[in-house]
């Protein structure tokens, strides 16, 4: 590959992350929205009734989104990579739009299932575009980048508590505006994202099941499976419940439970990932070991930032706690996929 092609390829290779980086805060500020507007929500839609039927919404998108992410990684590895992800933020961001005229209980499930459906398409195809076009010693930053989309979402999505509670917008308004924004940026994404030039080898599938079996029968694979969803199931409660839990503990507004649930934890997380990023490559260049130490040194301040954040007497302890699961978690989250990318 002469100069020119290669200088061509690594500014095509950035381009990609940063034309996904919108994306990928568009695909978390929906869920965050609905953690930190519950109090609303549940007041114009008196079917919800319970924190169980809540829960009940909120695991409908999950189960679906979880049951369907290997749908959707076999679909990006055999369709067209930038189609899979164009669609995918055309069809979430208009459930997203209907989100905002739900009027009942069994409405707001069924959107929330199809919104599961939708996105679950999304962050396989987008990872692997990007671990596509960097290889090696970008990959970890590549990725951290696109993580600071998500959490700069979950950011904005915090402060949607304080929409919900304004008498001239509202909650409708806010899913209603999200979902215009992202099918409108929907067609441009098309248009000017591109999948990387594929070699013979990366073209020659093998079979599916044939790919299943290699993937189980691999105990690196399983173990980083398990390894990734137990630390997801902690941050999945922070998200989702975190708004609800500080404003019941410690008598804060919806709107300023739902930015402090997420504002500290999503900056931190923003530090983390830049530190961990680049902490990770470099550790790369001396052990191809890097990045699970930079993976597991996250672990080592966000599992025990949990309990400290269970046992918080006042809100500024609470949020110390809450810094501290932020950083652990860029650390974690911004190697997960270059880790699995190295034995699959």
């Amino acid at each position: 590959m002469s100069e020119d092609q290669h200088q061509s390829l690594t500014r095509t290779a950035w381009l990609v992350v940063l034309l996904l980086v919108p994306v990928a805060l568009l695909n978390y500020l929906d869920r965050q929205m609905l953690a930190a507007m519950k109090s609303s929500m549940m007041h114009d839609i008196p079917d919800i009734a319970t924190k169980a039927n809540w829960g009940f919404v909120l695991g409908s998108f999950k189960w679906v989104y979880a049951l369907l992410s290997p749908v959707g990684g076999y679909l990006a590895d055999r369709m067209s990579r930038r189609h899979v992800i164009a669609a995918s933020l055309f069809v979430w961001s208009a459930v997203t739009w209907a989100t905002g005229h739900v009027e009942s209980f069994q409405q707001l499930v069924a959107a929330r299932a199809i919104m599961g459906i939708s996105e679950a398409f999304y962050i396989p195809a987008a990872l692997a575009l990007i671990t596509d076009f960097h290889l090696g010693e970008t990959r970890s930053r590549a990725v951290g980048f696109h993580q600071m989309g998500i959490y700069a979402g979950i950011i904005v999505g915090g402060f949607s508590g304080y929409v919900a509670d304004s008498p001239s917008f509202g909650w409708r308004f806010a899913f209603s505006a999200c979902g215009v924004v992202g099918v409108v940026y929907a067609l441009p994404l098309f248009v000017l994202l591109r999948n990387p030039p594929r070699s013979a080898e990366s073209r020659a599938q093998p079979a599916p099941w044939t790919a299943i079996r290699e993937l189980f029968g691999n105990i690196s694979f399983v173990l980083l499976v398990l390894y990734f969803t137990l630390p997801a199931m902690a941050g999945w409660v922070v998200k989702d419940w975190m708004p609800d839990i500080l404003k019941e503990q410690f008598g804060l507004g919806q709107g300023q439970a739902g930015m402090s649930a997420v504002l500290y934890v999503q900056v931190a997380s923003l530090i983390g990932v830049g530190i961990g990023g680049w902490l990770a490559d470099d550790w790369m260049r001396r052990s191809n070991r890097g990045r699970i130490f930079v993976s597991a040194i996250g672990m080592s301040f966000f599992l025990p930032a949990l309990f400290g954040v269970g046992n918080a007497g006042t809100l500024s302890v609470a949020i110390g706690f809450l810094l501290l699961f932020g950083l652990g978690w860029g650390f974690f989250d911004c190697n997960n996929m270059p880790i699995l990318s190295q034995i699959a």
